[in-house]
């Protein structure tokens, strides 16, 4: 893992912007996996701020989303379908039949996750996935015990991921129990893993991911068997690392070469 901390989060999503706009001018087809959640909303703001100045064009790309709830139709004000081209997708130029959502009204689920898993394999695989991380240690929506080698499925949602997102609801009980997600299996094939985690709520959660050990009490650690995770940090997030300073230094002394 390489672990960078930055002042606070919209400098850390800057990076992250940097990043995601080098893949797409490096990529002939270029293949980004999205998250959704207050965690990403500022990195979106800045691709599309890349886009309007005229330095990134997103007509060559294609995206996967992570997840979606099971039984909420794509006009949803709270789906995440409606999340992504509020957010972004409405505001960039990308094309419409290179978006990829699960679909949480698919009349076969099983068949539909299965399928999912064929067209992200048939793009030839995510180039970069972005993710974030629950205050449970779970990234898309593989709640804890779920198995590191999972594949894309139906997963009932923990009392605490429903709560985390009654924000976006109005009440925890408008939550929907279930959710199509990528699994970690799923996500471990992306070429790059971003895990972006903002705010001292997350910071317990980070510590656990990537300090603690590999477990799947704490699904985000399995992070730690990827060979290009980049965990990028506000200082809130940062209060329960041991091994700070060492990130710091780490960051800090990085040859030009892999700077973003």
């Amino acid at each position: 893992m390489e672990i960078i901390v930055q002042p606070d989060s919209q400098k850390a999503s800057w990076l992250a912007a940097k990043l995601i706009k080098k893949i797409i001018l490096e990529k002939p087809r270029p293949v980004i996996g999205l998250a959704t959640g207050n965690t990403p909303l500022f990195l979106y703001k800045l691709l599309i701020k890349m886009y309007r100045e005229g330095s990134l064009d997103f007509s060559r790309v294609v995206t996967f989303n992570l997840d979606e709830y099971v039984g909420l139709s794509p006009g949803h004000p709270s789906s995440y379908h409606h999340f992504m081209w509020e957010n972004l997708f409405s505001q960039i130029n990308i094309r419409p039949e290179s978006v990829h959502f699960p679909n949480g009204l698919a009349a076969d689920l099983q068949a539909h996750c299965q399928d999912y898993e064929q067209e992200i394999e048939k793009a030839g695989g995510i180039d970069i996935q972005v993710l974030g991380i629950g205050v449970n240690g779970h990234i898309g929506y593989n709640e804890p015990t779920s198995s590191l080698s999972s594949r894309t499925r139906i997963e009932i949602l923990t009392e605490q991921t429903r709560k985390s997102n009654a924000v976006f609801f109005g009440s925890k009980d408008e939550v929907p129990f279930k959710a199509i997600t990528m699994g970690i299996g799923t996500i471990l094939e992306a070429r790059i893993c971003l895990l972006m985690a903002f705010g001292q709520k997350k910071a317990r959660a980070v510590a656990q991911a990537v300090e603690g050990p590999l477990t799947a009490m704490v699904p985000a650690s399995a992070l730690q068997l990827h060979p290009q995770a980049i965990v990028l940090l506000d200082q809130d997030a940062t209060t329960e690392l041991k091994y700070l300073d060492y990130y710091k230094w780490v960051y800090d002394h990085k040859p030009e070469w892999q700077e973003y």
